[in-house]
């Protein structure tokens, strides 16, 4: 009898299990392809401050492919685990490869050049950590469509909502999909590697 349970169990949760994954790639598909119908709308030019205290501008990415994406560095989840598969897919690509990934505050007031530099130090080196003022910040989210907002917490402190798409640039700056991290390193740097 507790066999028999038991079996029941494991089937039920291996059903949940797929369906959730069913669902993701359904979101992942559907929102790709929204995105999608809109490309020719999705970025365009900006110039904004590095981590190294430069100036970064889509024509200074000219030549090499690029990912883009926002967040910020006290993001709790979100943002740290897409720097590592992006870390991870780069690794897979090898270290000798033309690309780069900006990863944009929507958190300039916290978000000095000097913090995104220490920041950054534990992915990839070829993710260029990007903020600017609240002007040149609001400019490159909307070419973007990006959504932000900050979220007050407990003694003044907040968080951020923002949109969480990763966007692939070709190397002439010009928007190819959203980029799915949620798979293996191999098969996402395969997927870069046609753009290189």
């Amino acid at each position: 009898m507790a066999a028999k349970a038991s079996r029941q169990l494991t089937i039920i949760i291996c059903a949940f299990a797929v369906g959730l994954v069913g669902v993701a790639g359904l979101t992942f598909s559907s929102l790709s392809r929204h995105i999608d119908s809109g490309s020719s709308e999705i970025g365009g030019p900006f110039s904004m401050i590095g981590q190294d205290g430069r100036v970064v501008t889509n024509a200074s990415l000219e030549g090499r492919p690029y990912l883009v994406f926002f967040g910020y560095t006290h993001c709790p989840d979100f943002c740290p685990t897409a720097l590592f598969d992006i870390s991870a897919a780069f690794k897979e690509l090898g270290f000798d490869k033309q690309i780069a990934a900006l990863f944009v505050t929507v958190d300039p007031a916290r978000d000095s050049p000097e913090i995104l530099k220490d920041y950054l130090e534990h992915f990839d080196p070829r993710i260029i950590g990007l903020t600017g003022d609240d002007a040149k910040t609001q400019a490159i989210a909307k070419a973007f469509k990006v959504y932000f907002k900050k979220v007050p917490g407990e003694n003044g402190d907040y968080t951020m909502d923002h949109t969480g798409i990763v966007y692939l640039m070709d190397k002439s700056g010009r928007f190819v999909s959203a980029f799915n991290l949620a798979r293996p390193p191999k098969q996402a740097a395969k997927e870069l590697e046609k753009y290189l």
